[in-house]
């Protein structure tokens, strides 16, 4: 699907913009973009003559379809002004995709003010990156939940992003970005999108399926070259991997856990209201604000692990086709 002469340096030329430049403010961002269409479209699909499970099915589907179109068109229009301008306008578009170096700027300005003893400031930073309740967090609680949105985003913002991009390009990476940006906007299972919503998460949870496994030998060998710890954190995935209300978040924890030696997971304020979750890395320490550079370091490297491997694995199969 990649149509610029130079899409054999797609993957990493992206993932160094990613490095170097992060998310920056001004630049104008696809994604939010992306936030604006669904926000638009939802009231005219909710008003179509369909169930709300149907409408919602619909909805998703039309917007992943157009994201994936509306990106191949603008490529394929960028080639015939200049094959460069394709190559970079791809490259760009991939790197729109990837939050490698935003995740770990992220974790730790949470870091820091646990660092320096000011856990008002630490849990005003994690409340950013969170979806339960800041409030109730312990120091502890605070850095067991900014070491797993680490853990969990690292398939997500990375290595899904990298896969999608490796197998189809920016179209299909930013197919997979809307799938992502819809569940995190209507895939709930309040009310208000049960039924809606529903298709939208099924989606997000199918796209990441393989990516979230493929992570876990990742993960695994990204601790093993770091600190030793790739057996634990493979058996760990393994073992405990479906310990999780997702069926893929819980994989990248659990290969944390054991890379880390800590407990992730357990009960969490939502909304006020206390949801028992289960533990990942049972008989592990307790999550301490020095593990957060550690996951970020884990992060990093897994991140640059992936890249390697999906993108040896793409020359690999256009000289067998």
């Amino acid at each position: 699907m990649s149509i610029a002469p130079l899409s054999n340096f797609l993957l990493p030329a992206a993932f160094a913009l990613d490095l170097l430049l992060g998310d920056p403010r001004w630049l104008p961002h696809p994604i939010r973009w992306m936030g604006a269409a669904i926000a638009w479209a939802e009231p005219n699909f909710r008003s179509l003559p369909l169930s709300l499970g149907a409408a919602g099915g619909l909805f998703a589907l039309s917007l992943i379809a157009g994201t994936a179109l509306a990106a191949f068109l603008l490529l394929q229009a960028s080639a015939a002004v200049h094959p460069l301008l394709a190559a970079g306008l791809e490259i760009l578009l991939v790197f729109y995709c990837l939050s490698a170096r935003s995740l770990a700027d992220a974790a730790m300005a949470v870091y820091r003010p646990l660092r320096d003893a000011d856990p008002t400031a630490a849990k005003r930073q994690v409340a950013t990156i969170i979806g339960r309740d800041a409030a109730p967090l312990s120091e502890a609680g605070v850095a067991r939940a900014c070491v797993e949105t680490v853990a969990e985003n690292l398939v997500d913002g990375v290595v899904s992003p990298l896969f999608y991009a490796a197998v189809g390009g920016a179209p299909l990476a930013l197919a997979f970005k809307m799938v992502n940006t819809l569940d995190s906007m209507v895939g709930y299972k309040n009310e208000r999108y049960r039924s809606f919503g529903r298709a939208a998460a099924r989606i997000d949870d199918a796209a990441n399926y393989l990516p979230a496994r493929l992570a876990a030998p990742l993960i695994a060998l990204a601790a093993a070259l770091l600190a030793g710890k790739g057996r634990p954190a493979l058996t760990r995935a393994v073992r405990e991997g479906r310990r999780h209300t997702s069926p893929n978040a819980g994989i990248s924890e659990a290969a944390f856990a054991g890379a880390l030696g800590v407990r992730l997971g357990g009960p969490n304020f939502y909304g006020g209201v206390l949801v028992e979750k289960p533990f990942i890395g049972t008989g592990l320490g307790p999550v301490v604000p020095s593990h957060i550079p550690r996951a970020c370091e884990l992060m990093i490297v897994t991140a640059l692990i992936s890249l390697t491997a999906f993108w040896t694995a793409a020359a690999a199969l256009r000289l067998i086709l």
